[in-house]
């Protein structure tokens, strides 16, 4: 007997649905399926069936010139970040109201691309507030999985910089730690403040305005402490790292997942192997600090300039190099340092890196889904699995830019939209 899903909509409609499907990606990594009639009922799929059923009682969707595929999911977004100009001075000005605001345009835009799930790794309390609204049907948005704010060391990346002290003190994370028992601390908060995944900023950032680099800030025993703890709670750990030696150090930890991972090389990538960890290269977040950096009106700091000179150029060699070596890869982009909705510049990317479209689509569906812990739910069409199901016009195995321009997007049953010619 199937388990009632956690994240079911109510679909709100009467009767079944039936998709009239040109071509099918069912299953990203096997061959795709034509002139298929996709069956849906209260939200989820029910089956794939050969040919265009008819039935007078079911509401009809035409594809029939369309490929369609389950529904993207990035591993890694920031829904309520929104870089640019003024962003840095967002905390000091922003309510609680209009942090949530912010965050749920983001979610609809991410959704309109595709994405019909997400991981956030690194946000603020409103971001439970807006998963909350998504999964009660209040708003439009992704599925989403979040961290809350990052387990991270006092002066590290993930807290706060480059404003006075007194402004600092105010919008000091509750998750800063330092020390084993401290580290343990950080993590049950997290935990307690709603975190379905306990994301760790284990090296310096690029966008952390401070000089402290981009190598190792939690130290071993902070890291398997927080490794340690988090399994107690039931809760995997991702950890953001640049330099080789702090995603060495977080993999020996037993992190689950390392993000970025900009400075690995071929020994790191046997870490990978031996603990099955994933890796998400977010390579459009590299192509984009680069971008900022060269630019001389740039609104980086220094500090970042610096440290995006050295990040950006080197992401797009480490995933070829992860491919190559045979590290499981999830798709992430790292939205709200690029722009939210243009997340699937990202495979273009993997693909330059090596991979096949085929390949990249299943990094953004099937393994995603995985890393994400929510693939009896989503990330394939099959029975029983949420109706979660976008289309393109042209065939993305050919050209993967295709998914730069998706024409339609079902969540749950519902359609959000549906781009016809005229």
């Amino acid at each position: 007997m199937m388990a009632t899903p956690v994240l079911a909509q109510d679909d709100g409609h009467e009767g079944m649905t039936y998709i009239h499907a040109g071509t099918v990606i069912a299953v990203p990594g096997q061959t795709p399926l034509r002139n298929q009639t996709i069956i849906i009922d209260d939200g989820k799929v029910m089956g794939i069936e050969a040919g265009f059923l008819a039935d007078a009682d079911a509401t009809i969707i035409d594809l029939k010139n369309m490929t369609v595929l389950p529904g993207l999911i990035d591993s890694h977004v920031h829904l309520r970040a929104d870089n640019d100009s003024g962003s840095r001075e967002d905390v000091v000005k922003m309510e609680s109201g209009d942090v949530a605001l912010q965050a749920a345009a983001h979610a609809k835009t991410t959704l309109m691309a595709g994405f019909t799930a997400v991981q956030d790794v690194g946000g603020p309390k409103e971001i439970f507030a807006l998963r909350r609204a998504i999964k009660k049907g209040l708003v439009p948005g992704p599925h989403i999985r979040a961290a809350g704010s990052s387990i991270s060391a006092t002066g590290g990346h993930g807290d706060f910089h480059g404003f006075k002290a007194d402004i600092l003190e105010l919008y000091k994370s509750p998750t800063i730690c330092d020390g084993v028992a401290d580290c343990r601390r950080a993590v049950r908060q997290a935990v307690k403040n709603g975190a379905d995944v306990i994301k760790v900023t284990a090296t310096g950032g690029v966008m952390s305005n401070t000089n402290a680099g981009t190598g190792q800030q939690l130290m071993d025993d902070e890291l398997k402490a927080i490794v340690d703890t988090a399994r107690t709670m039931g809760r995997k750990v991702t950890a953001h790292a640049h330099d080789k030696g702090g995603i060495d150090a977080a993999l020996r930890a037993g992190i689950n997942s390392i993000e970025h991972g900009s400075f690995m090389d071929a020994e790191t990538a046997g870490l990978f192997k031996r603990n099955n960890a994933v890796l998400i290269p977010t390579v459009l977040a590299g192509k984009t600090v680069e971008e900022w950096a060269k630019d001389p009106n740039t609104f980086l700091p220094p500090n970042s300039v610096a440290k995006a000179r050295q990040v950006g150029p080197a992401m797009q060699d480490m995933a070829r190099l992860a491919y190559e070596n045979g590290v499981t890869i999830a798709f992430g982009t790292d939205s709200g340092v690029s722009k939210h909705g243009d997340n699937a510049k990202e495979f273009q990317y993997l693909v330059i890196a090596g991979m096949s479209p085929m390949e990249a689509i299943t990094s953004a569906t099937i393994t995603a889904a995985k890393h994400i812990e929510m693939f009896d739910k989503i990330g394939s069409l099959e029975v029983g699995k949420y109706a979660d199901i976008i289309a393109v016009d042209g065939d993305p195995l050919a050209d993967v830019a295709e998914l730069m321009d998706v024409d339609f997007v079902m969540k749950g049953g519902i359609v959000y939209k549906h781009d016809t010619a005229d």
